[in-house]
């Protein structure tokens, strides 16, 4: 992986410009509505935003929290509602970081369920799970807990490089890994119509994440000048499932720093 690569990247309007930076991609409030699809049934919705921003160990931080609903009404499924919570950070090099993640259990009453907590001055990440495990580990650069995949991904997707992203879930440290191409294809999405989409390729290393999240996967982005994540498919504790977009919201966001 070159993460190298993000420096003095610069993000535009037209797809000669490459993908986006995260200046680009914090300077403006989404809200992203996804569905999840086993076979020909809707499991469940994703919920991705950008909250508001926030202060940690007395550094400016943004709070993105993903929000997880089940669909009840499908056997085997039972009702989940969970809220994943990112604090982070963006280093010199315009690379995100993670320093709080929590997990708030929200069907069952649970508040930070799961924690991480990234201490980069002391050089490790202190957890909590859902079986009340407690322990310590060592940090690496640019740490995460997964769901800066949001944003990751798309400083990569259209290109031609690769991404291997640290991330700590399940008591360890594993790693994501995004491998992209400039291939475009012609797909259809009901914010956007049919658009031109970019394509990669996904596998992880020693991770089993969220509702049994692991191996391989596929991802598309739409051709634009933020690189919106579209659809997904990937492996879960059912079977092979779809995430796909059904609504996309974005507004001027400014962030005090």
């Amino acid at each position: 992986m070159n993460w190298s690569l993000l420096a003095g990247q610069e993000s535009g309007i037209t797809e000669s410009s490459g993908p986006p930076n995260m200046d680009a991609l914090l300077s403006i409030k989404e809200t992203l509505e996804y569905e999840i699809k086993y076979s020909f049934f809707t499991v469940g919705w994703i919920t991705v935003e950008i909250v508001s921003d926030s202060t940690f160990r007395g550094k400016h931080t943004r709070w993105l929290q993903t929000r997880i609903r089940s669909n009840s009404k499908i056997p085997l499924v039972g009702t989940e509602m969970d809220h994943f919570n990112t604090l982070f950070s963006v280093d010199s090099a315009g690379i995100p970081y993670t320093d709080f993640f929590w997990k708030d259990n929200l069907d069952e009453g649970l508040e930070k369920e799961i924690y991480y907590d990234f201490d980069h001055q002391l050089g490790e990440v202190r957890y909590k799970e859902e079986d009340d495990t407690r322990d310590t580990l060592d940090i690496v650069p640019h740490a995460t807990a997964g769901q800066l995949s949001l944003y990751i991904s798309r400083l990569y997707a259209g290109s031609d490089s690769t991404y291997r992203m640290p991330v700590y879930v399940s008591k360890k440290l594993g790693y994501v890994i995004g491998e992209n191409t400039t291939k475009k294809e012609r797909r259809k999405y009901k914010p956007f119509g049919k658009v031109d989409t970019y394509i990669s390729y996904g596998d992880t290393e020693d991770i089993e994440g969220p509702f049994g999240f692991s191996g391989k996967f596929r991802a598309w982005f739409l051709d634009d000048e933020l690189r919106v994540p579209l659809e997904a498919r990937m492996r879960v504790f059912l079977g092979n499932v779809i995430v796909r977009i059904i609504d996309y919201k974005r507004e001027p966001l400014t962030i005090d720093s």
